[in-house]
């Protein structure tokens, strides 16, 4: 190992370990609320009939780490959403779809799969999506019928909501991942992401109208890190690739929807100065792991390599996880991604624990 890249690892050890010490909720919440896709479904698709219970995030390896079983979770263990509720002394979340489920500390409303736009929008361009997915707009729905059922005037759903922390998305992603998939070009996406990202503003808006006074908009991961987006537009030109070997002109296209998301938010903020509207940096949290991978104990050879299942990374595929005859890892802790498309347990932990020691200190002590 030479000495730079020594001391860059120690140095990110050292920021790691020390920001770490800062994690104290000085004011707790009392409900947590996500909206968002399959990097935050806890299980809510596997409960759409009758397509749900078939999917393969309701087959084994899925939840193998936690719980054991699966549960919906497009993952080994555990989501960023539950280390959340974690950090924030909270139950983790019940998917809004069980209707056994107690939903005292908050409800999860996030669909795998879902977009932030509607169906519509797509197949005026030839885009398929699936029929069973909720979009967000389905998921605002959800919301608000939820709130409707635990208050009955704007007094009292704000009182319900003081205390509460709304995490709109991470989602955005398939709207980007379905149209690459069935051979849309980046130019063609990127005239799509001004209306993926108003969609966000506007469900964000309408959660503050009803009386929501924390929210949390996280940005879009960089896909072009993700063995999915390497698969899709992988190339043997050389100046493709960045210098972890992501795809360079897929996360320059993410890039500019979270720079003009983050726009957005800010325009938001001034129009209510009295709610605090937190940007989430999914994008580079993730590659802060890519960057401490030894350190936090990934392999480096494996860094964006999937752990279960093979290229194409397409849940429609015969060699996507899950599947039959479809390897798995001896170790996922080692791996960062699980199956193409979403984290495995360990980089759920790792990346939860950079955002949400920036989120901690943001929160408004509110009485």
């Amino acid at each position: 190992m030479d000495f730079v890249y020594f001391f860059s690892l120690l140095s990110f050890a050292v920021s790691f370990l020390a920001a770490d010490a800062t994690l104290q909720l000085i004011c707790p919440l009392q409900t947590l609320y996500q909206l968002g896709a399959s990097k935050s479904d806890t299980g809510n698709l596997i409960r759409v009939l009758p397509v749900g219970p078939t999917i393969l995030a309701a087959r084994f390896p899925y939840g193998e780490t936690f719980p054991g079983r699966p549960t919906g979770r497009w993952s080994n263990g555990r989501l960023m959403i539950d280390y959340t509720a974690m950090a924030l002394g909270l139950p983790l979340l019940n998917p809004y779809l069980d209707n056994k489920a107690s939903f005292n500390n908050g409800v999860n409303f996030a669909v795998a799969g879902s977009t932030a736009l509607n169906s519509s929008f797509f197949a005026m361009r030839g885009v398929i999506v699936p029929s069973f997915i909720t979009p967000l707009s389905g998921q605002l729905s959800w919301f608000k019928t939820y709130l409707a059922s635990i208050c009955s005037t704007p007094t009292e759903c704000d009182g319900k909501l003081r205390r509460a922390l709304i995490f709109v998305g991470e989602i955005g992603g398939n709207d980007i991942n379905y149209p690459l998939a069935q051979g849309k070009s980046l130019q063609e996406i990127q005239t799509y992401l001004p209306f993926i990202n108003q969609a966000i503003i506007n469900t964000t808006r309408e959660i503050i109208q009803a009386g929501a006074l924390q929210i949390v908009v996280p940005g879009n991961f960089p896909i072009g890190c993700f063995p999915f987006g390497l698969s899709a537009l992988a190339s043997n030109d050389s100046t493709s690739y960045d210098e972890f070997g992501c795809i360079r002109s897929l996360n320059n296209l993410v890039l500019n929807q979270n720079n003009n998301l983050k726009l957005a938010i800010s325009s938001l903020r001034r129009e209510f100065p009295d709610v605090v509207i937190i940007y989430s940096d999914y994008y580079n949290a993730f590659l802060s792991v890519l960057r401490g991978a030894p350190i936090l104990g990934f392999d480096r050879e494996n860094l964006l390599k999937a752990c279960c299942g093979r290229a194409p990374f397409n849940p429609l595929s015969p060699q996507f996880c899950g599947n039959p005859g479809v390897p798995v890892c001896l170790n996922p802790r080692r791996y960062v991604h699980w199956d193409g498309i979403h984290l495995t347990q360990e980089a759920n932990r790792r990346i939860s624990e950079i955002l949400m020691r920036d989120i901690l200190l943001r929160i408004r002590c509110i009485r």
